[in-house]
Formats: structure tokens, C-alpha cells, sequence
């Protein structure tokens, strides 16, 4: 491990919580790409597996903010619990209706249910952003590497839920998936040496955290982003399917997450200046452009290679994000707003995996491929649009910005 790597690693009980946060967000990978390939094999229909992969991000979006609000002021042992428990019963209710062919109104009412999901990224970077609150660089280097953790689960995670799924059993990798989160956040809870300090009602001011305009360029933002990944994962089962290889969708979207893992690793070795909100603003529109090939592919092995490239600008611009989520959010709101980009990237894989579904069914699945590009056309607009409102951060008391930070400082570093 290079060595800023292994320096973060220094503080006690960090590794402890990395690796549980792995487990923990194992789902995020495989719960939404299990659900449409065991409704793709057990009925076929892909427009009603997209809509449920929407649904149930779709309450994430939801809920998600509103535990990790509760997250801030009671602790995370406190709520993510109970709140687990809950989603696991409901995937639960999920796969039994799914297998027993019961009315699809079911399934919709589970798969909402199953939304209640912590963030666990952004319980994770709580901790980071706790333990290295007054050294910048390192934290760079923290949210980088929990940027390859993302990436690792994307690129094990759909291996795992659609090998499982086409070579077990349909409902086999959402199941998996619910073990891993059960897994995971019983032990992060259980490290309490590590998790943040709550803060009390008292030191909340009125309203959400997404009050901030920088905030909201970033979730609107990741609105569109968001459908860049749930499109690509649907077209991209049926692109497989359609091929003749549906398990080698697996593959494919592995490759593409690899792509992300890579350069989310050098991007945690540099020590960059400038503004974040530059870089941020230079990453969204490259995602963007990487989808436009997209549109030429004719076979899996052409289709690896523009994913590969694709995803050389994801986790660049998602540890970016990070940084501006710490600059424009109060710090006794910050596992909120970084969910709160997590819950944009929710809505916007429920609205491209619902319309990449509804696309396929109706033209087939390289018709497809036009959901994520003119997603990502919208996601450059919208950043370029607001780049305005990220390009320094608003002063909160005293010329620093909403995290603390002298705001000269914190805009040299991602």
C-alpha cells in the first residue's frame, strides 16, 4: 500500500471501520442489479424489474437523509440498527412474493420497504472527516480510499448477485446482499471507539443541511449522474442477454467500476491545488463525454473497453464531491449532506434504470445506451450552470467556510 495510504491507516480502530464499511455497502452493488436479474429471470419483463429497482431506490432517497439527520444527533449505533433490521424484513417479503408469483403491487410495497438503508459511505466518512478533522491532506487521501472501496464493491458486488442469480437461484443475490448489510453494520456499531461524537438537538440550526446552495448543485447534479449508473446497469444485463452471454454482464460492469477503482487510487497519491470546485466541474463533463461511445458498441469485449475508459472519471469526481460537501455543510450536518449526495445518485438510478427499462422493452437494448448519454448531457449542464454557487464556499462566521476550514485553505486541497 503506498504510503499515504498506509499513514491514515495510523489512527486506532480505522482499519476496523473501513473494512465493516466494506461489508456494509455491498449492497449498494448488488441489491438494485439483483432485483432486475431476478425479475428478468423469473418473469422476463424488464420494464417492471426496472421499475422496482427504481422504487426501491427510490426510497432510499427518501428515507436516507432523514436517518442519517437522526444519525447525527443520536449516534450511529442508536439508529442504523433497528433501521437495517427493518430493510432486511422487508428484501425478505421481497423475494418471497417475487418467487411465489404473487400480484406485483407486492412487490412494489416490499421494495419500498426495503429502502431503508443506511448510507453507510457516508457513516464511514463521518468517521474519517472525525478522526482527521484538522488535516486536510489526509483526509483527501481517507475519502480517496473509501473511493476505491466503492469502486472494489461495484466491481465484486454485481459479480457476485448476477452469478448468483442466473447460476443458483433468481433470488440468490439479493439475498446475499441483505446478509452483507446485516454483516457490515452490526460491526461498525459495534466499534464505538471511532464513531462520531452525536450532536444535540441544541446545536442544530433550523432546517435540513440541503438549505445550502452549494449542496443543491451537487445533489441536482448527482440527479443526473445517478442515471448514468442505473441506465448502464440495465441496458448493459440486456445488452448481455441479448448477446447471448447475460451472466458476462457481470464482467462488463466489473470492468467498468475497475476503471473508477484505478484512477480513484492515483487520484488519492496526489496532493492537488487549486480550486475542488474546477476539478469537480471538469470531472462531471468527462463523465459525461465517456458516454457518448457507448453508442457505437456492437459486442461485449468493445463494450468493456468504453466502460473501462468511462469509469476513469468517476471516482475522481465523487472523492471532489466530498471535499465540497465538507465546504458548504455545517459539520453538525455532515453525515446528512453527504447523504444527501448519496440520495441524488439514488433518485437518479431510479429514474435511468426505470427509463433504460422502459427503452429496452420498447426499442432494445443498444436503443439503451441513449438513457446514460443524455443523462450525462444533463449532468454537465446543470454543473456548469451552478458552478457559480461551488466555486468558493459560503462563509459561515469569521472567513471560514461552513466546515470550520479557513476557506483560502480548503480550496487547495480535493
Amino acid at each position: 500500500m503506498p504510503s499515504p495510504y498506509r499513514a491514515i491507516f495510523a489512527a486506532p480502530g480505522a482499519l476496523g471501520f473501513s473494512v465493516a464499511g466494506l461489508f456494509g455497502r455491498m449492497p449498494i452493488s448488488m441489491m438494485s442489479i439483483g432485483v432486475v436479474t431476478m425479475i428478468s429471470q423469473l418473469t422476463g419483463r424488464y420494464g417492471l424489474a426496472g421499475a422496482l429497482a427504481a422504487t426501491l431506490a427510490m426510497s432510499v432517497a427518501v428515507v436516507g437523509p432523514r436517518i442519517s439527520r437522526y444519525v447525527d444527533r443520536y449516534g450511529q449505533r442508536r439508529v442504523l440498527r433497528p433501521v437495517t433490521l427493518v430493510a432486511v424484513a422487508a428484501v425478505g417479503g421481497l423475494l418471497i412474493c417475487a418467487q411465489q408469483g404473487l400480484p406485483d403491487w407486492t412487490l412494489f410495497v416490499f421494495a419500498a420497504g426495503a429502502g431503508c438503508v443506511p448510507s453507510v459511505g457516508s457513516m464511514v466518512r463521518a468517521r474519517w472527516a472525525e478522526i482527521y478533522r484538522g488535516s486536510p491532506r489526509r483526509l483527501h487521501t481517507a475519502y480517496s480510499w473509501e473511493s476505491i472501496v466503492d469502486e472494489l464493491c461495484f466491481i465484486v458486488g454485481p459479480i457476485i448477485s448476477i452469478g448468483l442469480s442466473t447460476a443458483w437461484f433468481p433470488e440468490a443475490g439479493p439475498l446475499i446482499a441483505a446478509l452483507f448489510l446485516v454483516t457490515g453494520v452490526f460491526w461498525l456499531t459495534s466499534q464505538r471507539a471511532t464513531e462520531p461524537v452525536p450532536h444535540p438537538r441544541e446545536q442544530h440550526t433550523s432546517g435540513s443541511a440541503l438549505r445550502s446552495p452549494g449542496l443543491q448543485v451537487l445533489v441536482a447534479t448527482f440527479l443526473a449522474t445517478g442515471a448514468i449508473f442505473g441506465a448502464v446497469d440495465v441496458v448493459t444485463v440486456a445488452f448481455a442477454e441479448e448477446e447471448g452471454h447475460k451472466a458476462a454482464a457481470s464482467l462488463v460492469l466489473a470492468v467498468y467500476a475497475l476503471g473508477s477503482c484505478l484512477a480513484g487510487a492515483l487520484f488519492g497519491l496526489l496532493h492537488l491545488k487549486g480550486a475542488a470546485s474546477t476539478r469537480w466541474l471538469v470531472g462531471v463533463c468527462a463523465m459525461a463525454v465517456s458516454m457518448i461511445p457507448l453508442q457505437l458498441a456492437g459486442n461485449l469485449p468493445f463494450l468493456a473497453v468504453a466502460l473501462f475508459v468511462a469509469g476513469l472519471s468517476v471516482a475522481p469526481t465523487m472523492v471532489t464531491t466530498m471535499a465540497l460537501v465538507e465546504q458548504h455543510v455545517p459539520r453538525s450536518k455532515l453525515t446528512e449532506g453527504m447523504t444527501w449526495t448519496s440520495t441524488g445518485l439514488a433518485v437518479g438510478i431510479a429514474l435511468g434504470s426505470s427509463a433504460a427499462g422502459w427503452v429496452v422493452d420498447a426499442a432494445g437494448a443498444e436503443a439503451g445506451y441513449a438513457v446514460p448519454a443524455v443523462a450525462g448531457a444533463l449532468a454537465a449542464v446543470v454543473a456548469v450552470l451552478g458552478y457559480r454557487r461551488l466555486h468558493r464556499p459560503v462563509p459561515t462566521r469569521g472567513g471560514h467556510g461552513a466546515d470550520g476550514h479557513h476557506i483560502q485553505d480548503s480550496e487547495h486541497v480535493a
